[in-house]
């Protein structure tokens, strides 16, 4: 019964590999919150802002199973990374 399980586990794990994507959504998000004024304190502030209200969360969670998914089975991300 060790055995079986040990070797479902393992075959589990191989089956189970996942596809890091690039996450450009969030990515973008971020480079632009970094960015949106010359004042660290404000640019601070909206960062903040953006995870109470969860604009964060919900920038990587459609980068994991939408935009990265779109990319892992088409080819492309439909985002583009900031230049």
């Amino acid at each position: 019964m060790k055995k079986l399980f040990l070797s479902a586990a393992l075959a589990f794990t191989m089956l189970g590999t996942s596809c890091l994507g690039p996450n450009n959504a969030f990515n973008n998000l971020n480079h632009w919150n970094q960015n949106v004024t010359e004042n660290k304190w404000g640019n601070e502030g909206i960062f903040l802002l953006l995870n109470i209200v969860p604009v964060y969360g919900l920038f990587y969670y459609g980068d994991i199973l939408i935009f990265n998914s779109i990319e892992f089975w088409g080819g492309k991300n439909p985002i583009e990374p900031h230049s």
